[in-house]
């Protein structure tokens, strides 16, 4: 079965992309709970993240780590909060979102919705981000 994340990472569907490895996307979420909230996945297939065998699985979440940094860096917020949440997408992924409140990361709320060149220009400055931080830990 081909999830709507595996279209993604095949080109079938666009994202506005942050950052890529051979392994993994980070990808802006298009119903996002706050601006800059991101999605990180495994480009394999897998359902439920604790199924990812171990170094898949450390992988993802050191390349969640340098995602993080650089949402941080472009929007200025107490933390960079974490879900695994799983259940509306049967690919295995990571929310990252920026919180200055503990509502920031309340599913619950209404979504977002962005203009197309603002979902552009947030995962630009996230990619440039992701870029400095990468290269100044050189």
């Amino acid at each position: 079965m081909s999830t709507i994340f595996s279209k993604i990472v095949s080109g079938e569907i666009a994202a506005y992309k942050v950052a890529e490895s051979n392994d993994y996307l980070a990808f802006l979420d298009v119903h996002p709970l706050t601006k800059g909230h991101v999605l990180v996945i495994p480009k394999k297939e897998t359902d439920y993240i604790f199924d990812i065998n171990d170094d898949e699985y450390m992988g993802m979440w050191v390349f969640a780590k340098i995602v993080a940094q650089g949402i941080r860096k472009v929007f200025p917020c107490r933390k960079v909060g974490v879900a695994v949440v799983g259940l509306e997408v049967a690919h295995a992924h990571i929310h990252l979102i920026p919180l200055n409140n503990v509502d920031d990361m309340n599913f619950a709320r209404p979504k977002l919705t962005l203009a197309d060149d603002e979902m552009v220009g947030i995962s630009e400055a996230i990619r440039e981000a992701i870029s400095e931080v990468t290269n100044s830990s050189k």
